[in-house]
């Protein structure tokens, strides 16, 4: 983990100091995603297939949701396996039910002229699920629930198979959970591709959707980019890349908690970035040396300590100086371990999620606590949120005017219009105004 005394460095300093890892924008990654588009945009399923047994090693496969498979992946786990996906569903499906957008009232501006905003859900929704090295459930319920309470009328869920070729029980109950009718196996960038042009495969037809949405690695970040920038493509829900979290502590932290979190997520891929921010170079030498401690114990060490290589410890003068790095970074994840930590919280303008306090751990959000943990990343959470029900629906204004209405304001519109130069714009008002 790179060491950094923020009040040495100045303006250029700074911004290198929060540098993403370069390979999350390597050229091989951007040439590598525009031959897969390119080929499946040509060949369809046929190069989905292809790029499937090269890279997952196994083709694409769809999995029903069925009684049958629901219970064959129930009796594959532990009941309380079982009951803690079912909690984490129902938190999941509460939290988005009750922060659901309604119908705004009609909002009378000109009396006889009233207006609205009316909330509409999308019609299709591609929901991309990494996996491979761990099979992440628990986006699974974090896409696909707030997509179904939003009344999106197609959610299209793709996963990645597992080394076998197969798909994880939990995965499947995951699915039964979130309602769906089934998930296909199959990942990377030519799942993307999949989603963006609608394919026909042996199992059946992935249909082009109107938005992705979902995590993933460098080249599915990249694919969700390029797709997004065609002509007609989908649109994307965010940056959502490679994880990233942002630990500020003082020197009251629990030094064990502080590198759990940290570990927590530079176990999730080597290309994940964990960034410690203290006023207090004997804490953060403490919490790097706990870091050492577990991330020997760690299944996943190999992965950690890659992560590790890219990781940032950065000492700052004070809390003001610790919320200028967050807000120039803005991390996917920003957890606040300090004495009093709420007023901090104010002066943080970028991140996808703030947890608050020791006890708020980010691995309680990752699985349990309500809000979807898709997040942006890449810096996207200085103008982005993450996943709510608003991110699968759209707005479109309702206008409702009176014959006294049309009389008050169009010659108002007439004489605007006019002064743009755009008179069949202003005879359209005059038509209003004559009754």
């Amino acid at each position: 983990m790179k060491r950094i005394d923020w009040s040495s460095l100045d303006a250029a300093g700074k911004t290198a100091a929060l540098a993403r890892p370069a390979q999350r924008t390597a050229g091989d990654v951007t040439e590598v995603v525009r031959t897969i588009l390119d080929d499946v945009r040509q060949r369809g399923g046929e190069a989905v297939t292809d790029w499937c047994l090269k890279l997952d090693k196994a083709p694409p496969r769809r999995i029903a949701i069925t009684p049958e498979t629901v219970a064959e992946a129930r009796n594959a786990l532990p009941p309380g396996d079982v009951r803690a996906l079912r909690m984490a569903a129902d938190n999941v499906r509460v939290f988005h039910q009750a922060t659901r957008p309604e119908d705004t009232p009609f909002i009378e501006t000109t009396p006889g002229v009233r207006s609205k905003l009316a909330w509409r859900p999308i019609a299709s929704a591609g929901l991309y699920i990494p996996g491979g090295t761990a099979p992440l459930f628990s986006s699974l319920l974090m896409l696909a629930i707030p997509a179904g309470v939003a009344g999106v009328g197609q959610r299209v869920a793709v996963t990645p198979p597992n080394k076998e070729g197969g798909i994880h029980p939990a995965m499947i109950l995951a699915a039964a959970e979130a309602e769906l009718d089934a998930i296909w196996l199959m990942g990377g960038a030519q799942a993307i591709a999949a989603l963006t042009f609608g394919v026909e495969l042996e199992d059946g037809v992935i249909p082009a959707c109107d938005k992705l949405f979902g995590p993933g690695n460098a080249y599915v970040a990249e694919a969700k980019k390029q797709a997004s920038a065609l002509p007609g493509g989908p649109a994307v829900d965010m940056p959502a890349g490679p994880s990233e979290l942002m630990v500020i502590v003082d020197r009251d932290a629990a030094p064990e908690i502080a590198a759990a979190d940290l570990l927590s997520q530079a176990e999730h891929d080597a290309d994940a970035q964990v960034l410690l921010v203290s006023t207090s170079r004997a804490t953060i030498d403490y919490i790097l040396s706990e870091v050492e401690v577990q991330v020997a114990t760690l299944p996943r060490e190999a992965i950690a300590r890659a992560s590790l290589n890219e990781a940032r410890a950065i000492l700052v003068r004070d809390l003001d100086a610790a919320a200028e790095v967050a807000n120039l970074y803005g991390p996917e994840h920003l957890a606040i371990q300090i004495d009093d930590p709420e007023p901090l919280v104010d002066s943080i303008k970028a991140a996808g999620a703030v947890f608050v306090g020791r006890f708020a751990a980010e691995t309680l959000g990752d699985y349990a606590a309500g809000p979807s943990h898709v997040l942006p990343t890449d810096g996207g959470a200085r103008t982005l949120g993450g996943v709510t029900t608003a991110s699968f629906m759209t707005t479109m204004s309702v206008q409702l005017v009176t014959e006294a209405g049309a009389r008050q304001l169009a010659p108002i519109a007439a004489r605007l219009a006019r002064m743009e130069g755009l008179e069949a714009h202003a005879r359209a008002a005059d038509l209003r105004a004559e009754g």
